[in-house]
């Protein structure tokens, strides 16, 4: 068995985001969080840590999720994205990155993040 997958989740709502990552976690992957689009960074810049997935809030206050996502692809441009946004069909995002919308299931979340990770 490979060892399991790392996600970073970058969302303000602390209980929006409680429940993502609780849920990744039942799904057996290693679990970083980030308040905000700072904190991710920080996480991001850190070499040591593997980052295999970022999943952020489109909406973040202080920087967008879409700055976010050009900042950390400058660092590691191979990144796999997800953005969570309420307003799915109408935002833009980086090529290569993907978009689920909120709300979600379970069910949709672990099938678009292993989709994204195959």
């Amino acid at each position: 068995m490979s060892a399991a997958s790392t996600i970073l989740v970058v969302e303000d709502d602390a209980i929006v985001r409680m429940l993502i990552v609780d849920v990744l976690e039942e799904l057996e992957f290693q679990v970083l969080e980030a308040p905000d689009a700072e904190k991710a960074l920080d996480i991001v810049n850190d070499t040591s840590q593997t980052i295999d997935l970022m999943m952020t809030d489109h909406g973040l206050p202080g920087m967008s999720g879409v700055e976010l996502a050009n900042k950390a692809r400058a660092l590691r441009p191979a990144l796999p994205i997800l953005f969570a946004s309420g307003y799915a069909e109408n935002i833009d995002v980086p090529a290569g990155t993907q978009v689920i919308a909120k709300p979600f299931s379970i069910d949709q979340l672990r099938d678009k993040v292993k989709s994204m990770l195959a």
